[in-house]
């Protein structure tokens, strides 16, 4: 596909899908924002957060724009692989073929929403992750490509059993929803309501499934080079603080650097796209030191006006998340001693997260934080870095 046509497509997709969606789903740009990026990425959303904070409306809203078929559903511990693939067809199976009669379920959709992910039990565990990672389902013989665009996962906690562990991990990004602020509370109520009183109607469709498809396909004509040194040393310094990166997660951060630059209307990525980095934490915790890392890297190249939003959306810290990575480095640091390799990862991330602190607005929020990090440098064998 010719690279302008590409360009078109995403402005489309920009403009007409994920512009009007922030319009109705207050306080949600940033998951709107990431859902559009693994729309075209062709990646697996994880959402963490309580219900009633829209995930499935907002992974409803976007099948609706683009008219294409959505699938979600609620797992239990006792979710069998027929509520999710379809039975076999009966008439099949007395003639002694295993055939699965799809229509409706997970098999024919372009969108999947699988709510509570972390349900999953061992009898549909093997069949999604081929399905997250091959875009196929296996079932016994029978082999079926799936037309899916993207996965978006939903939980309320994270994984704790390694087997979920792996299920997650298919997962390339992961946001956080909440309930919004109570001084926003009058427009959610609003839009709600408005969204109600429309849920019947059509959506405009200015861009169709089968063009995101299109997207995906052009991804490969973007070039990487420009961000290519900045990427890996980004990968680097994030292993070296203690953020596990695999090379096949750094394989496929490609893809989403790639996507990044094509809903800008680039043909090629810049430094600026390496802010899809902020969102690949395996614990809460690590959200603070991965925007470290990042917006260190990105800040002046995020202020161009071809950027992303979410490039350019620095964000202040979490006090608490701070101080609940502080008091994990702390206790590194208690098990180890001089010499072990892990005290210089960990002296590391307290430099990071140090330097995130000093954005915390409030006095009293930072005093405390601070007194955790003088702490921990204490501990660490650095009195100058505690004063």
């Amino acid at each position: 596909m010719h690279e302008e046509s590409s360009r078109k497509i995403a402005a489309r997709l920009r403009e007409g899908v994920l512009g009007p969606m922030k319009q109705w789903f207050t306080g949600k740009d940033e998951i709107i924002d990431l859902l559009g990026l693994c729309l075209v990425g062709g990646e697996n959303l994880f959402i963490l957060g309580p219900p009633g904070t829209a995930k499935s409306a907002l992974v409803r809203e976007l099948g609706l724009r683009i008219h294409g078929r959505t699938f979600e559903y609620l797992l239990t511990r006792f979710t069998e692989p027929n509520e999710l693939f379809g039975p076999f067809d009966i008439r099949k199976l007395r003639e002694g073929v295993l055939e699965t009669n799809t229509e409706g379920m997970l098999p024919e959709a372009s969108i999947v929403f699988l709510d509570e992910l972390l349900n999953a039990n061992s009898a549909i565990l093997n069949s999604v992750l081929t399905v997250l990672n091959e875009r196929v389902l296996r079932r016994g013989r029978e082999v079926i490509d799936l037309p899916l665009l993207t996965v978006v996962g939903a939980s309320n906690h994270l994984p704790e059993e390694e087997a979920l562990q792996a299920l997650f991990d298919r997962f390339l990004l992961r946001v956080r929803s909440d309930n919004v602020p109570d001084e926003h509370l009058a427009e959610v109520l609003a839009a709600g309501w408005e969204m109600a009183a429309k849920e019947s109607e059509q959506r405009p469709s200015p861009v169709s499934a089968d063009e995101i498809r299109r997207l995906q396909k052009a991804l490969p004509s973007v070039s990487l080079l420009p961000a290519l040194n900045a990427f890996v040393a980004m990968v680097r310094r994030l292993r070296t603080s203690g953020i596990p990166i695999s090379d096949r997660r750094a394989v496929k951060l490609q893809r989403l650097i790639a996507a990044s630059a094509l809903l800008c209307g680039r043909g090629e990525a810049n430094i600026s796209d390496l802010w899809v980095l902020r969102y690949i934490w395996d614990t809460e915790e690590q959200q603070e030191l991965l925007r470290s890392v990042v917006d260190d890297v990105i800040a002046e190249p995020a202020k161009e006006r071809d950027s992303h939003p979410l490039a350019r959306n620095q964000g202040l810290p979490d006090p608490e998340l701070l101080a609940s990575e502080i008091e994990a480095v702390t206790s590194t640091l208690k098990g180890t001693e001089t010499g072990d390799p892990q005290r210089a990862i960990a002296r590391d991330r307290l430099i990071l997260l140090a330097a995130r602190s000093q954005w915390i607005r409030n006095a009293e929020q930072r005093a405390f934080v601070h007194a955790k990090l003088e702490a921990a440098w204490m501990l660490a064998g650095d009195p100058e870095e505690a004063a």
